[in-house]
């Protein structure tokens, strides 16, 4: 493993983001979660993804909902 890259797995990363661990179960199924890797059954997150897609994510206000990528 690379020095200072981290992986959790879906447990660990429903606790960093604050998610639910369905949430990110049904965001890998339909699209709009973080990116992940699948080895075998086992599903693991770098915590550098995480935290760029919870940046992408970021909103000053409800009607900025709609203009994320």
């Amino acid at each position: 493993m690379a020095l200072g890259l981290r992986r959790v797995d879906t447990k660990g990363a429903a606790q960093y983001t604050g998610l639910a661990e369905s949430t990110l179960n049904k965001r890998r199924v339909f699209g709009g979660g973080p990116r992940y890797i699948q080895i075998g059954r086992r599903v693991l997150y770098d915590i550098a993804d995480l935290d760029a897609w919870m940046e992408q994510n970021k909103r000053s206000s409800t009607s900025d909902a709609g203009r994320a990528a």
